[in-house]
């Protein structure tokens, strides 16, 4: 199989599937903190929007423009981002880490959806963009915890 081919098949129908159903795409009003992340290699870039509540996201919008890989994994942070904590949030992000770099296991559940990103793993130039949702998620409840406490 050739590299071509090999690109051809990361981008699976479940991929372009979440892609093209990203949730809480519109920006939040009064977030407790908004986190602008982007990948330099690619140019892709992700904007998060937090208000937390009891230590958890209250509420989650998001602004994404990257490509199908980034879109996908913005999708399931979307999907479960609400009502979760800063350790859950870092714990996906730790995960997704690890199963993108040195083939460690699925992220936990809730996020456990992103194991559909495992066959980016070849190709770590992909890495940064789909890290960057759930990077800007854990910056975002962790800027926002911070502007609580001061």
């Amino acid at each position: 199989m050739s590299a071509e081919s090999d690109l051809i098949q990361l981008y699976s129908g479940r991929i372009l599937a979440l892609a093209a159903d990203i949730p809480h795409t519109e920006r939040l009003d009064a977030p407790d903190a908004s986190v602008k992340k982007r990948s330099p290699l690619c140019g892709s870039t992700v904007t998060v929007d937090v208000t937390l509540e009891d230590g958890r996201i209250a509420a989650f919008g998001q602004d994404v423009k990257a490509c199908a890989l980034g879109q996908a994994a913005a999708a399931v942070v979307g999907q479960n981002a609400i009502g979760r904590t800063r350790a859950e949030i870092e714990a996906a992000r730790d995960a997704l880490r690890a199963m993108l770099k040195s083939d460690g296991p699925a992220p936990p559940a809730p996020f456990d959806g992103l194991e559909v990103l495992r066959p980016a793993r070849d190709y770590k130039n992909r890495h940064a963009s789909i890290l960057l949702a759930v990077e800007a998620t854990a910056e975002a409840v962790a800027e926002a915890e911070a502007a609580r406490c001061v």
